[in-house]
């Protein structure tokens, strides 16, 4: 099979899989704690474990980005380091945006949560429901595998997702690629980009950016206005 078939063909098995028995809480919470240590060895270039010499603060800006800004170290640090035993988790059932941080920046800063709320869901809809050259096909699953993954790499789990369908829909080539736009943009490349979805439209690819971008930017705003509503009360 084709890259884009075999995706089609995963796709399909999961739908009928859902229809026919759907995995418990428990199952799906070892699931998440699997991606979310498996994210942690996802870094621009490849998967791989770190080697014994590599430190965060060895990260460092390209200098064509560094000239820009005030702190040449300022960057993205993974929310746990590699080998820990027990990663925080942010329950998305205890602050979401739709209940929590959407009225608490309404407060804040008058209207612009009706905004950001449109921003988000346009971007997640956003949809010709085609695959390449494929047409009527519903990409709802496979959108929301790419969102969700994004924030299981922030520490974000949703109760009533299954993240067995992150591991079957996101190939390796395509997480080296989410992990690198969405927390080293700067490293991205022509060729990463070439490297996944070889046979999809350039629209669609791009619109997984814009899915990327729109899912880093909520996951940092829960984490913000989580702790501003702490300090509130």
């Amino acid at each position: 099979l084709s890259e884009l078939e075999a995706l089609m063909e995963r796709m399909k098995r999961l739908q009928e899989d859902k229809e026919d028995e759907e995995a418990s809480q428990e199952e799906m919470a070892t699931r998440f704690e699997k991606e979310k240590k498996e994210s942690l060895l996802v870094i621009s270039g490849g998967i791989c474990a770190f080697p014994a010499s590599f430190s965060f603060d060895d990260e460092i800006v390209s200098t064509d980005v560094s000239r820009y800004i005030e702190d040449p170290g300022f960057g993205y640090k993974d929310f746990a380091r590699r080998g820990e035993d027990h990663l925080p988790t942010f329950r998305a059932q205890d602050y979401t945006w739709e209940n929590h941080g959407f009225s608490l920046v309404n407060r804040l800063y008058s209207d612009i949560g009706h905004l950001l709320d449109e921003k988000f869901r346009m971007v997640y809809n956003l949809t010709y429901n085609t695959m390449a050259t494929h047409e009527d096909v519903d990409t709802t699953t496979l959108r929301r595998a790419l969102f969700n993954y994004v924030h299981c790499m922030y520490g974000i789990r949703y109760d009533d997702y299954d993240y067995g369908e992150v591991n079957q829909l996101l190939e390796r080539s395509l997480k080296v690629y989410i992990k690198t736009v969405t927390c080293y943009p700067e490293r991205t490349t022509k060729r990463m980009y070439d490297s996944y979805w070889r046979q999809f439209k350039h629209s669609e690819k791009v619109h997984v950016n814009l899915l990327l971008m729109e899912a880093r930017m909520q996951a940092e705003l829960l984490y913000a206005l989580r702790a501003i509503t702490r300090h509130l009360t």
